[in-house]
């Protein structure tokens, strides 16, 4: 129904036209390569998987398509991995019906599309590079372990979230230690108990 209701912003707009949609990375992959869009409006919640893959794999496909992240999830723990990926804009689903166009259009012309807020945050770990603590807690979790830790907080076993993710389940095991080292785990009960409180409290 989103994946609607965006479709006609962008289709009532003069020289914009919608090519293609899909709700998972193959999906997303043959259409890019198919249809090779200007631009791909990319949600960080994809079925089996994240965005933020999708986007990795244009790049490393080598396909010309400016990307712009368009999510449910707030921009502090998303924005900031999305453009280290590649993507050159983010904004939340919230600001959809005001600014997608404006974002759109901005991205097109070759510029990042960014809230004040976030550009804010960029330009201050920038000019206090030397100074910046590190990060704690669940932003200190790389992009393959934040995924595994979504899907555990969704209840999923490390057989089937090795099933979603295609990787093995020795890996997502070596995620889970990652995970458990990094937030100060002690059990695989406290990461169910951590990241199901993340999943409820993030819509993760």
């Amino acid at each position: 129904m989103f994946r609607d209701y965006l479709s006609q912003i962008i289709t009532r707009e003069l020289g914009m036209v919608v090519c293609g949609e899909a709700d998972n990375i193959r999906d997303g992959i043959q259409i890019a390569e198919e249809a090779r869009p200007d631009i791909a409006i990319v949600d960080i919640t994809l079925k089996g998987s994240s965005g933020l893959e999708f986007i990795k794999d244009i790049r490393s496909r080598g396909l010309d398509i400016k990307v712009l992240v368009l999510s449910m999830h707030e921009e502090d723990l998303y924005a900031e991995r999305a453009l280290k990926a590649g993507a050159m804009g983010y904004i939340t689903k919230n600001e959809a019906s005001t600014e997608v166009v404006e974002a759109i259009r901005c991205v097109m012309k070759g510029e990042v599309y960014a809230s004040r807020k976030l550009t804010s945050k960029l330009l201050n770990r920038i000019t206090k590079k030397g100074s910046s603590p590190p990060l704690s807690g669940v932003e200190s979790l790389a992009d393959r372990e934040l995924e595994v830790f979504q899907w555990v907080g969704r209840g999923k076993t490390s057989r089937e979230i090795s099933a979603l993710l295609g990787l093995g389940e020795s890996t997502v095991e070596t995620y889970r230690s990652r995970i458990k080292e990094k937030l100060h785990l002690r059990s695989a009960a406290e990461l169910y108990l951590r990241a199901g409180q993340w999943v409820r409290d993030h819509g993760g």
